[in-house]
């Protein structure tokens, strides 16, 4: 099958990596990725971490093709996607030392936000990290007309998608036992949240 490809993955990934590497240390063994969605980013990530199991997962939908990326660019440490829908389906048994996901929450229902938190919180081992890359507003307004732009275009196809405020999200953390370590600024006005089990 031809591997599904997202230019923004390419883009973004080494700015990932460079704070996936500040949070992700050598004492952690396994880590929950939460929507794979093409799988470009477990390849690149998973062998710059090769003590830690990467679990992929994402709806079956998308499974294809984050299995055609896991067999063109393998690593020992990296596993075959679990099918994970937040809000319906059951969660991986924890505890994972570390989540990660990219670009999922603006693209899900509030409540799947809601979901994905409170099962984060669920299957982190106490000191595990919860890291969450995409864009979002701060104190309810935009940081950059691009997100504008971008949260006008989600709520046309979905009015239930759209850029989150980081007040709403750390509100969710805190609900699920969690709290807000750093947040990133990064390239194209996005950011990655870290967010640690207490």
């Amino acid at each position: 099958m031809n591997r599904p490809f997202a230019e923004s993955c390419e883009q973004n990934r080494d700015p990932i990596l460079a704070v996936l590497r500040r949070h992700l240390n050598p004492e952690m063994k396994r880590l929950l990725e939460i929507g794979s969605g093409t799988g470009q980013h477990a390849v690149h990530f998973a062998p710059e971490f090769p003590h830690l199991e990467w679990q992929t997962s994402d709806r079956p939908e998308h499974h294809p093709g984050i299995l055609a990326w896991l067999e063109y660019r393998p690593s020992p440490n990296l596993l075959p996607p679990l099918a994970l829908d937040v809000a319906r389906d059951p969660w991986p048994e924890g505890p994972f030392d570390a989540v990660f996901s990219a670009n999922t929450a603006h693209i899900m229902q509030p409540s799947e936000v809601e979901a994905m938190f409170a099962g984060v919180g669920r299957v982190l081992a106490p000191g595990g990290v919860f890291l969450l890359y995409g864009p979002f507003n701060e104190n309810g307004r935009y940081t950059a007309p691009s997100n504008a732009r971008f949260d006008a275009w989600l709520k046309a196809q979905d009015p239930g998608m759209g850029v989150r405020d980081r007040d709403w999200l750390d509100e969710l953390a805190r609900a699920a036992g969690m709290r807000l370590r750093e947040a990133v600024p990064m390239p194209a006005d996005n950011q990655t949240l870290c967010w640690v089990k207490s």
